[in-house]
């Protein structure tokens, strides 16, 4: 059992940045992928970023260049760094952990999930 819970959302102008972070707790984080991916109403879970256990990064076309992913293995903790925020951007946040390096833009395939973080976006 893996819990995770994100921090560092909130409201911010187009341009700025976001640090948010993902605390896992429980056993195995370092073998988990984890994932970020964000929703906004009516709309399904989109992919954002991932990490995988051995730390290569994969990012969504739409954030590439902006978004960053790392992870602290000490501190079993997962973060997103946001720059060059867009209003586009404005979504809730949540990390998720799977097991295994594939489908790791597929939220289905994710065994736990955070709570979500709301991002707003000023324009």
């Amino acid at each position: 059992q893996v819990q995770l819970v994100e921090s560092g959302g909130g409201l911010v102008q187009a341009g700025g940045s976001l640090r948010l972070s993902c605390a896992a707790s429980g056993r195995s984080f370092s073998s988990y992928a984890m994932g970020w991916f964000r929703q906004t109403p009516g709309n399904e879970r989109e992919f954002v970023a991932v990490i995988t256990h051995s730390g290569y990064t994969y990012y969504a076309d739409s954030v590439k260049g902006r978004f960053t992913s790392s992870r602290d293995y000490a501190k079993s903790t997962v973060f997103l760094r946001m720059n060059s925020l867009k209003p586009e951007d404005t979504a809730v946040y949540s990390c998720a952990a799977k097991p295994g390096d594939s489908y790791l833009n597929i939220p289905g395939r994710y065994d736990y999930w955070g709570q979500g973080t709301q991002v707003t976006v000023s324009s």
